[in-house]
């Protein structure tokens, strides 16, 4: 069992989508465990302040040192300690099937404008970014690294060939499409191929449809 540590300032934004689904289900068969912290237990003033202005002045706020600190000295966890971070490395499957090995992963998520670098290297192990893009906080990057962990523990899906299947697995390389019944809808046909029941063919043009939207699209 592995168990994912979330440190937050909105700690209600995970109740409902690590109930569900695969994490839900997950959970619920003893495949991990959540453990969603609230970094406002670990500040010290009765506004329980979690930011201030920054040194050296600039529009927003940074969120403080000592609730990140104080908090996981409280989880005291045994795996990677990650940031949640638009500076951090591109989070990629392969981060997901490491982190999948672990026994404990705790994600940190900033908000605001900015976390305290020492955070980030005094006490993250490491950053990831879920893209090259900006959103409201590090609770939707955590709540991502978390689903694409947890959706690779065994046992968590149907079968290793629903996930052995997807984008990313092997490398950079795109799915082929997928269809489903019916077979025509609107004019628009299913591949005769995928209804062949040839299993060689079918098989080659999976690979040749991935291979090519690999090429056209990740350049690969």
């Amino acid at each position: 069992m592995i168990r994912v540590n979330i440190v937050t300032i909105f700690p209600e934004f995970f109740a409902a989508p690590l109930a569900a689904s695969i994490p839900g289900r997950a959970a619920r068969a003893g495949l991990v465990e959540y453990r969603v912290t609230d970094l406002r237990d670990y500040t010290r003033d009765r506004h329980r302040t979690v930011d201030d202005e920054p040194y050296g002045g600039g529009a927003g706020m940074v969120m403080k040192p000592e609730p990140f600190f104080e908090a996981v000295d409280d989880l005291r966890p045994a795996g990677p300690i990650i940031l949640l971070s638009a500076r951090g490395r591109r989070f990629r499957h392969d981060d997901a099937v490491r982190l999948s090995l672990e026994p404990e992963v705790t994600l940190l998520c900033g908000h605001y404008k900015d976390v305290d670098q020492r955070v980030a290297d005094h006490l993250a192990t490491e950053e990831l970014s879920i893209g090259d893009f900006v959103v409201s906080g590090g609770e939707i990057g955590a709540l991502t690294v978390t689903d694409a962990l947890v959706r690779l523990l065994p046992g968590a899906l149907g079968d290793h060939e629903s996930a052995s299947s997807d984008s990313f697995y092997e490398g950079d390389a795109i799915s082929a499409p997928s269809y489903t019944r019916p077979a025509e809808y609107r004019g628009l046909v299913v591949p005769e191929v995928l209804r062949s029941g040839d299993h060689r063919r079918i098989e080659e043009w999976r690979r040749a449809q991935a291979e090519r939207l690999t090429r056209a699209r990740r350049g690969g």
